[in-house]
């Protein structure tokens, strides 16, 4: 029987052909299912025997932790050299949806306290 080895909810593309190619040259039978157009299902890569299961998720238990290095590393060299994306270059580069969006936040925020303000009073 199948068991899955990784749900691909937020999973980037390039981890996705790192998996499988890790299990390709593993020798690592595995198929992967798509993710439902209605966001029901995320889809997941599976690995057809339960026999090699211990053995892949020793193998992505290894991938993700040089996976977590690298990408770690090419975040604080992005930051470094300016080309990472945070709140102020986002406020920068689009004000307009920053303020939309922060004005969602309060309209939620004060839906969720309005019954709690309201039996107070």
């Amino acid at each position: 029987m199948s068991k899955l080895l990784l749900n691909l909810r937020n999973v980037a593309d390039d981890e996705i052909q790192d998996v499988t190619a890790l299990l390709d040259q593993a020798g690592i039978a595995h198929y992967w299912t798509e993710p439902s157009p209605w966001g029901i299902s995320f889809g997941g890569i599976w690995v057809s025997d339960d026999g090699d299961q211990p053995r892949a998720k020793a193998l992505m238990a290894e991938y993700q932790q040089a996976r977590s290095v690298r990408v770690r590393a090419e975040r604080q060299a992005a930051l470094a050299d300016g080309s990472a994306e945070t709140f102020g270059t986002l406020l920068r580069r689009r004000p307009l949806f920053v303020v939309a969006v922060l004005a969602g936040m309060l309209a939620a925020a004060a839906l969720v306290l309005l019954p709690f303000v309201l039996l107070r009073g």
